[in-house]
C-alpha cells in the first residue's frame, strides 16, 4: 500500500448539510496553497466555519489568514452578504 492509498483523517465531520439541504465537504473548499481569494472562495470557507465543517483556527493557519481578516470576512457577510467580499465592493461597504 502506497502512502497515497491511505485516507487522510482530519478533524471534525467529514460533511455538513446546508440549512438549503446541500452538502458542504473539505473537497468543497480551496486549496490550502491558494494565493487568489475571489468571493465564492472567501464564501466557502466562512460557510464551513458556520456551519460546523472545520473550525475558525484550523482555516488560518491552512490558510495563513490572521483572525482578524478571517473575522472581517464573516463580519462582511453578516451585514451586507456575500457580494460584500468581492475586491471590487471594498470601498462601497468599508465601514466608515
Amino acid at each position: 500500500m502506497r502512502d497515497t492509498d491511505v485516507c487522510k483523517k482530519t478533524k471534525g465531520p467529514n460533511f455538513v448539510t446546508l440549512p438549503n439541504g446541500r452538502k458542504l465537504t473539505r473537497s468543497d473548499l480551496p486549496p490550502s496553497n491558494t494565493k487568489r481569494w475571489v468571493a465564492s472562495r472567501k464564501a466557502s470557507v466562512v460557510l464551513a466555519v458556520q456551519a460546523g465543517l472545520i473550525d475558525m483556527g484550523e482555516v488560518c493557519e491552512m490558510y495563513d489568514l490572521s483572525q482578524e481578516e478571517f473575522d472581517c470576512w464573516v463580519d462582511a457577510v453578516k451585514i451586507h452578504g456575500i457580494s460584500a467580499l468581492k475586491v471590487t465592493k471594498l470601498q462601497k461597504y468599508r465601514q466608515p
